[in-house]
């Protein structure tokens, strides 16, 4: 597979195109078809992936692995105790020492310039596993799971309802306007989305015809949702706020009342890992609208496609 994704970083969905986000979907949906049929073309034979976690992560990790192992590749797992990142090396010199050994970086960090820093100074491509401002991996394995359920983005509406100031608003966001998909972040009024992110995200949908909405109101936001997506109140890095947090959000709580107000056929997402009983309900994410799981499952073939098309 050669396109002009190879050699690319993949640090937020705002770096591409429409069409090159088309084709490092239409690349998931065949490798998955692949997978599917037994079928694991070695696309990656001889290459390595560094991953470095600063945050623990279940589906990150065994997905990134796993999506290398099918390609033919080799993944190493560099948790912060496995590098000198935490004795004073800098995030530049690690990023060209490992350059200098691997294929490609991924890494899973707190601050959004740690990836910025190590994509400055790396001269392999580096992809962004999670930061406290973007999850794009994440939010193409939504967009493939989206177009598998309903066949299109365009005239759907996508609604979050949570902390629209967190890494999953914000991609979704761009995820979203870029591919033509309307959306509305259902927040409490001091959460929502940061404005450069707002803006950004305003000029894609300027270009794609989407619109946005920022709402406060989660019965008046769900109304005629397509997609209804929720993600945890209180994410890692924020357990002093814990308590203040549990009650602001409280009524965002994703349950059978809130469902039952959007279209009949909506989607119920959630990016794991849950707090059922906080911003879900037991019986909405093992209900008959959620596909929260065969959400889970296309991380695996959405990180095979960046691996793929990125991996020079």
């Amino acid at each position: 597979m050669v396109c002009k994704l190879k050699g690319r970083h993949f640090l937020t969905l705002a770096d591409f195109t429409r069409e090159e986000i088309e084709t490092l979907l239409e690349t998931a949906k065949d490798l998955k078809l692949k997978a599917k049929r037994g079928e694991f073309p070695p696309l990656l034979a001889g290459k390595t992936l560094a991953m470095i976690f600063e945050k623990p992560s279940t589906r990150t990790r065994v997905s990134f692995e796993v999506a290398m192992l099918q390609l033919g590749g080799h993944a190493l797992y560099l948790s912060k105790n496995d590098l000198q990142l935490g004795r004073g090396e800098t995030v530049a010199d690690t990023a060209r020492v490992l350059s200098r050994y691997v294929d490609c970086i991924m890494a899973r960090v707190y601050s959004h310039s740690t990836v910025e820093e190590l994509a400055r100074f790396s001269s392999v491509p580096v992809i962004n596993g999670l930061s406290d401002k973007y999850h794009p991996t994440q939010v193409l394995g939504d967009l493939l799971t989206i177009w598998e359920k309903k066949g299109k983005f365009e005239g759907l509406k996508l609604v979050f309802v949570g902390d629209g100031a967190n890494n999953m608003a914000h991609s979704l966001l761009y995820g979203s306007t870029i591919m033509g998909m309307d959306i509305t972040i259902c927040s409490p009024k001091g959460y929502y989305p940061e404005k450069d992110v707002l803006d950004k995200a305003k000029e894609f949908a300027k270009r794609s015809g989407s619109k946005i909405e920022i709402l406060s109101d989660p019965k008046e936001a769900v109304r005629g949702a397509d997609i209804l997506y929720t993600d945890v109140w209180v994410s890692m890095g924020q357990e002093a706020e814990k308590a203040e947090r549990m009650k602001i959000f409280e009524p965002y709580r994703v349950n059978n009342e809130l469902v039952s107000l959007a279209k009949e056929d909506v989607i119920v997402m959630h990016c794991l890992p849950a707090h059922r009983g906080e911003e879900i309900t037991d019986d909405v994410m093992d209900g008959p609208n959620s596909v929260v799981f065969d959400e889970a499952e296309n991380r695996l073939h959405a990180h095979k496609a960046i691996l793929a098309l990125i991996v020079i």
